[in-house]
């Protein structure tokens, strides 16, 4: 099924991105970053077989000079320490589908809870209670505003314990459920009641590795049922190398979402980007990039309780995602310059960004890392009203009742640089719209189909850009990205064109640039890459 999207001027850079994509759909086993590894160097991959490795896959690997290093059987998988030159003899094996290097990820509210609505949802009795939330991060200290909340912690990483040094995973963790302990309730989480399960992945640095996160994926769904773990949060990402097909980390999320856990993840902080000619587009971060999952980017909430004054962040990361070309993010959230829980006697990012402390106990960071918290305490306030709920049919009510009245574009200068952005409020930026979670509440329709994110596609015979939907999904009449009709005119919801049709001053100006749309550079952590205040 395709829902037609007119854009002539998406055709440069929605063929570039078709063609680059063909380079990874051939029936090489190995990713394409293997090819850049010395011979006679030795690698850490991930290898996909074709069932959960036994003793006798390990042995093979032991036989070609490798090494065991984590069981990553949730995806049929394990990660290997080996040698470079036996890369090939391993891809010849018939039991093997991808080989993967192992790659490295990175971490990527008192307006918060009044803009989205769930200070009302507390009134009405939803706090999330005993709904378990998994926080994979750096890790999540105990601060009196979180000491009731933590119910589970282990280390997957190569920090010394489960506690949080950087206080990333603590702001995070307190996005969810902190209690406002310190603040008379003022900087308390969207879901109070909720429990925290701290499955720490990424060192006292925030950086980490795609087997250590598959390995607290796993974990949590081992976990699944001793502490109702409905949610996990990922608040990381790496940008993309290849097809989510054959990515493991996508493939670990996918696992979790078919076992009744909804994962939410942050799109990415690289919306700022032109380093590929793309204006910031197609920046999505894995596991962002999985049609299964939650894909949050961040909103401005200008500080005030009132939404109509928010704008988009220039920061957050936009689709449509590398190779793929899926339409994301899913939706948006606040995650500007939101002021959650620090770590009792300080973190890392505390001494670095000394002037964003607010009050003794509380700090302050932006990102879609706060965002995606955001989102994750709204889906554990709907679970505990609708314990029944699907991952896809949280999904579905979620971007369905998104809010989407947002302005064509709005500019935003930067008060650092003085660079001044355009933003438009197309789905490639905003998605199916904002967070709202009151109307996520009162939503009684039940999708019954999946709720993957549709790809997108360029047609060169009639220059336009359609939604390629698919069979068996729960999309198709336009009303998750608006009322409006999504079939030719260009009017997909509120009362600003989407896409635009090439005749606008406004549509025309966006370039879409030619270059290629990956890079190879690793992710900051994203209080470097933003700054220490995000924007005003």
């Amino acid at each position: 099924m395709r829902l037609q999207l007119t854009h002539k001027i998406i055709r440069p850079f929605l063929t570039l991105i078709a063609a680059a994509g063909l380079a990874f759909t051939g029936q090489n086993k190995l990713a394409r970053d293997l090819g850049n590894v010395s011979p006679t160097s030795t690698v850490d991959v991930i290898v996909q077989f074709t069932r959960a490795p036994t003793a006798t896959q390990h042995q093979k690997i032991r036989n070609k000079g490798g090494a065991l290093k984590h069981d990553l059987w949730l995806i049929k998988s394990a990660h290997y320490s080996m040698p470079a030159s036996a890369l090939a003899d391993l891809a010849a094996d018939p039991d093997v589908v991808f080989v993967s290097p192992e790659r490295l990820v990175r971490n990527t509210l008192d307006h918060v809870t009044a803009t989205i609505g769930s200070n009302t949802a507390q009134v009405y009795g939803y706090d999330g209670r005993g709904v378990g939330v998994a926080v994979l991060d750096s890790g999540v200290s105990q601060p009196l505003d979180l000491r009731n909340r933590v119910v589970y912690n282990e280390n997957f990483s190569a920090g010394q314990n489960s506690s949080d040094v950087e206080g990333h995973g603590t702001h995070v963790a307190g996005i969810v459920a902190g209690q406002g302990t310190f603040s008379n309730g003022r900087y308390h989480g969207v879901a109070p009641g909720a429990n925290i399960v701290n499955l720490k992945v990424l060192d006292d640095t925030g950086g980490g590795t795609a087997s250590s996160v598959i390995a607290g994926i796993q974990r949590a769904v081992q976990l699944k049922s001793q502490y109702n773990i409905r949610v996990i949060n990922l608040s990381l990402g790496s940008p993309v190398s290849g097809s989510y097909q054959n990515d493991p980390l996508c493939q670990a999320v996918e696992q979790a979402w078919n076992a009744g856990i909804v994962v939410v993840v942050a799109a990415g902080n690289e919306g700022r980007s032109n380093s590929q000619g793309t204006l910031g587009y197609a920046t999505i971060t894995s596991p962002g990039n999985d049609p299964s999952v939650i894909t949050v980017g961040a909103m401005n909430m200008k500080r005030t309780n009132d939404r109509s004054d928010d704008v988009m962040t220039t920061y957050s990361s936009k689709g449509p995602t590398a190779v793929d070309q899926i339409l994301k993010p899913d939706l948006v959230a606040p995650g500007n310059q939101v002021v959650s829980v620090m770590p009792s006697g300080g973190s890392g990012l505390v001494t670095a960004y000394p002037a964003n402390v607010v009050g003794a106990r509380y700090f302050q960071l932006s990102g879609t890392s706060m965002a995606a918290p955001v989102v994750s305490g709204a889906v554990a306030l709907m679970l505990q009203k609708d314990p029944w709920l699907t991952p896809d049919q949280i999904k579905a009510r979620l971007m369905r009742t998104a809010s989407k009245t947002f302005p064509y574009s709005t500019l935003v200068t930067d008060p650092t640089t003085g660079i001044t952005y355009t933003l438009y409020y197309d789905a490639f930026t905003v998605g199916a719209g904002y967070l709202d979670v009151m109307a996520a509440l009162n939503d009684t329709q039940l999708a019954t189909g999946k709720a993957s994110s549709p790809a997108v596609a360029f047609d060169s015979v009639n220059h336009t850009v359609s939604m390629v939907t698919g069979t068996g999904v729960v999309w198709g009449t336009g009303m998750v990205w608006g009322t409006a009709s999504v079939s030719g005119t260009g009017l997909v919801w509120g009362t600003g064109l989407v896409w635009g049709t090439g005749t606008s001053p406004q549509a025309t100006s966006l370039v879409w640039g030619t270059g290629l749309i990956w890079g190879t550079a690793q992710p900051q952590s994203e209080a470097a890459r933003i700054g220490s205040n995000g924007e005003n």
